[in-house]
């Protein structure tokens, strides 16, 4: 068992510079297999999911040079990989995306186990074994795995989408990058990691366009080429050590070279007190005094936070307003329009003492500015619950334990270090 213990009660104070975006690392890694050429890659985190992948290539028999001190991937997969070292790696929903350079290196791949990541509620493959099937890919169903196979390599594909899922979308791409023909995505996830990964598949000389819109068309080439690529600041994190600055009655500036994506998220954050400036290439938040809900214009409703596809607030965010919707005076309404079942760690919140009601599978209402006290609470496997608890017990005083802290390592590299830099009280512990 992962834990953290916080001391709580300290402002976050300081500038920080944030890792990648996981969500744009991890399908960039996976559509390197697509080519035979060398590829570098520069500011890769030292992630748990990172490493699990890289592993992977290592096992299949690429050469793979990553520095974690500097960021610093080189990585080749060449001639002479092996098959039968393909077992996708457990814990992580981009596994799936390895399914297509899989099929496009040796024709078949298996999904052994159910590709998981965090615990965001009700999360399935169907629409990925749609997409493949959409390309011509065959799928066999046995006991023990999932199989599938392209004989006759990827054909061209229009489909739409039952919704925009981020991961489905990526895995339309990476399909279509090298399908014979000309393939069109009409429902397609658009989020800022979406359009970073595409970035690179262009890089890499494939025909992308339509990028950040709902409809993706794809011309197939018969071969993407090397490239080099620096990921960009991750805006998830950006965010999320502005909302550990605020809560705590801080104030962190974070460098953030995306603050065009911010508009929607600085008015979210202003809901609940908290004045978000950029500036220089830096983003800060501050709070006048405390925080408090603003209240609606409409008076017979409740202050509301929605979560959905971008562009609107990511579900990936919520958990941080959440915490905030605790700590701020006032009530407020999330709404989880992704996930169903995704709130169910709130009850946790109780242990802090305080007040929230789980309306459904969808919706929870926060009565904030109760008095909250230290406590031991356990986090679910979600990157980001997992640091909105945290956020609570760094903003109360006296020590609290996160348990199972650990997806907080899938993301956040340095997590605790670049905390206690800040001004914070907190460490890992491991035990049973």
């Amino acid at each position: 068992m992962t834990n953290l213990i916080v001391r709580g009660g300290r402002p976050l104070r300081g500038s920080i510079t944030p890792s990648a975006n996981k969500n744009a690392v991890l399908p960039v890694l996976c559509a390197t297999l697509l080519t035979d050429q060398p590829v570098t890659l520069h500011r890769v985190p030292d992630i748990t999911d990172v490493r699990k992948i890289l592993d992977f290539f290592g096992n299949l028999g690429s050469t793979v040079d990553m520095n974690y001190d500097s960021g610093t991937l080189r990585i080749r997969h060449g001639e002479g990989l092996n098959p039968k070292a393909a077992h996708l790696p457990l814990g992580m929903r981009s596994t799936l995306m390895l399914i297509p350079p899989l099929l496009h290196r040796f024709g078949a791949a298996s999904i052994e186990e159910d590709a998981t990541g965090c615990t965001l509620g009700a999360r399935e493959i169907d629409p990925h074994i749609e997409v493949f099937q959409t390309f011509g890919a065959e799928v066999v169903r046995t006991p023990e795995a999932l199989y599938i196979s392209t004989p006759k390599g990827f054909a061209s594909s229009d489909h739409w989408l039952d919704y925009a899922s981020v991961t489905t979308t990526e895995n339309f791409a990476l399909c279509a990058a090298t399908a014979k023909g000309r393939s069109q995505l009409t429902n397609a996830a658009c989020e800022p990691h979406v359009q970073e990964f595409c970035a690179f598949l262009k890089l890499m000389g494939a025909d992308v366009s339509g990028v950040g819109g709902s409809r993706l068309t794809v011309e197939g080439v018969d071969k993407l080429g090397g490239a080099e690529f620096t990921f960009a600041d991750d805006f998830h994190e950006v965010a999320t050590f502005l909302a550990m600055g605020a809560i705590t009655g801080g104030e962190v500036s974070v460098k953030n070279g995306a603050s065009d994506q911010f508009p929607l998220l600085d008015r979210t954050f202003a809901k609940f007190g908290v004045e978000v400036t950029h500036k220089d290439g830096w983003s800060s938040a501050r709070i006048d005094g405390r925080l408090q809900v603003r209240a609606p214009f409409t008076t017979n409703i409740l202050t509301k936070v929605e979560a959905a596809p971008w562009p609107y607030v990511p579900a990936d965010l919520l958990p941080i307003f959440v915490a905030l919707g605790v700590r701020a005076e006032g009530s407020v309404m999330f709404w989880n329009k992704v996930y169903e079942g995704a709130l169910g760690w709130t009850q946790e919140l109780g242990k802090f003492g305080a007040h929230a009601v789980l309306c459904d599978p969808h919706r929870l209402i926060t009565y904030g500015g109760k008095p909250l006290m230290p406590a031991a609470v356990e986090s679910p496997y979600i990157i980001r619950v997992a640091i909105a608890l945290f956020m609570l017990a760094a903003s109360i005083e006296g020590q609290s334990t996160i348990l199972n802290a650990a997806p907080i390592k899938r993301a956040h590299p340095r997590f605790v270090e670049n905390l206690n830099a800040l001004g914070a009280d907190v460490e890992w512990v491991y035990g049973d």
